[in-house]
């Protein structure tokens, strides 16, 4: 079968190996050409490409299916595997910028038989009597059986194709710079898979250890608190940092030095949106991957997992169903409703009630407790781990937590609360970063 897919990111990558390695031909577009500086090029379209990533479990198993040579390259890459905790011995995923995962996932896509990248921009779907039949690629037309849209949460090619997203603003914003620690520094300090996850009041202080002594941190704040907006402005972000310890362990000067501008991260929504078109009908041969299904906070890391684990469901039913794609669409949607859409409502309410917490508002009792909170209970009663852990690790889905809301409830009700680390308020952050930023006009929002 020839297969044209539109988007050379993780999923379209991803995907275009597993189907080359079941013998079809694969056509993959995107209008990059590549990362032919392998330390920092861009993504256009990618807001995220150069921010934190942490690879969940669901990648390290979706690369061991299809393409366990991509593995082993990203851990001579450097990339760094991370057992979950209290289980180190059961692996939660790997550490590793996007750069590196892409430029690998690339290069290996770039080398296999059966697979071709093609630099241009996708224009429109070619359609016959009613189906997919190819893409219009700078004018020319690239053939296929099958058209896969993993274009990621910016793409237009397919806009008029579909059904409105169901869509909602995070409420979140956040900044992010790339450091390099010295030869010889120590590591900063770490309380969680991805690296270091700081609660502070108001506000989120992240720093994320990458491959070959690289690592980011992020400050995660209210979008609509345009006092921290500031945070895009060097000096500001390091005063910042500094003014943070869990942070300023990370990035002291003598222990690490910026390798990137401060990156701004803004205009977040969680999305969802299925297989059919605006009619309600499934176009026959076009299939709809990746970010193009769904897309949540970054933060959350949920976006390669869900990805892959698209990626390989729908395998199965190409697999299955062969030739009758209308039926692997169908099957593909229905699976999508039940495994991947409850992410997006999870994440929808648990934005919701960090937005409402970091506003001043407490934990509300009256309401079912957001996925975050009772993760953090956990904290306080190590019984829940037992349904925390499959969840943290996406072996289990979110309603997998209503076994333990009730006790976690019961934590909060006692009157406990996730404990603050050091560091400034948000009212004293706000203050520190309009008195360094003073006057200076701010940067665009999107690198």
């Amino acid at each position: 079968m020839q297969v044209a897919i539109v988007g050379a990111g993780p999923a379209g990558l991803y995907l275009g190996l597993a189907l080359a390695r079941r013998g079809h031909r694969v056509q993959i577009v995107d209008r990059d050409r590549g990362q032919t500086d392998p330390g920092w090029s861009s993504r256009a379209g990618v807001m995220q490409f150069h921010h934190p990533h942490f690879f969940r479990q669901p990648v390290l198993d979706a690369l061991a299916a299809e393409t366990p040579k991509v593995w082993n390259a990203l851990r001579r890459a450097g990339a760094v595997p991370v057992g979950a905790p209290e289980r180190p011995q059961v692996p939660a995923g790997f550490r590793c910028r996007r750069v590196t995962f892409e430029r690998v996932l690339r290069a290996a896509a770039e080398q296999h038989p059966g697979v071709t990248l093609r630099v241009g921009h996708a224009e429109r779907v070619e359609l016959s009597r009613g189906r997919a039949a190819g893409v219009s690629v700078d004018a020319a037309s690239v053939p296929a059986e099958l058209v896969i849209d993993a274009s990621g949460r910016s793409g237009r090619f397919t806009r008029g194709l579909r059904r409105p997203a169901e869509s909602t603003d995070c409420g979140i914003a956040y900044v992010s710079r790339q450091y390099r620690l010295h030869r010889g520094a120590p590591d900063g300090p770490t309380n969680a898979p991805p690296g270091l996850i700081a609660w502070q009041r108001g506000y989120f202080a992240l720093a994320f250890p990458h491959e070959r002594r690289t690592l980011s941190v992020l400050i995660a704040r209210p979008s609509s608190d345009q006092r921290l907006a500031g945070l895009r402005i060097p000096e500001a972000f390091d005063a910042a940092v500094t003014a943070i310890p869990a942070l300023a362990a990370w990035t002291d000067p003598a222990h690490a030095e910026p390798i990137s501008p401060v990156l701004p991260g803004g205009r977040l929504h969680n999305t969802y949106r299925g297989q059919p078109g605006p009619d309600g009908r499934i176009t026959d041969g076009l299939i709809f991957l990746g970010d193009a299904v769904l897309t949540t906070n970054p933060i959350g890391g949920l976006g390669v997992a869900t990805s892959l684990l698209q990626a390989r469901a729908l395998l199965g039913y190409l697999d299955e169903l062969g030739g009758d794609l209308t039926g692997c669409a169908l099957a593909f949607d229905a699976w999508c409703e039940r495994a991947i859409k409850p992410w997006f409502t999870d994440y929808v309410y648990r934005d919701s009630q960090i937005v409402r917490r970091w506003a001043g508002a407490d934990v509300d009792l009256h309401r079912r407790l957001p996925s975050d909170l009772i993760v953090a209970a956990a904290h306080a009663d190590p019984t829940l781990a037992p349904a925390v852990a499959p969840y943290m690790l996406m072996q289990a889905p979110p309603a997998s937590l209503d076994t333990v809301e009730r006790r976690a409830r019961e934590i909060y009700a006692s009157g406990w609360r996730p404990p603050v680390p050091p560091g400034p308020d948000v009212d004293e952050l706000a203050e520190l970063v309009t008195r360094t930023a003073g006057a200076r006009p701010e940067p665009s929002l999107v690198p």
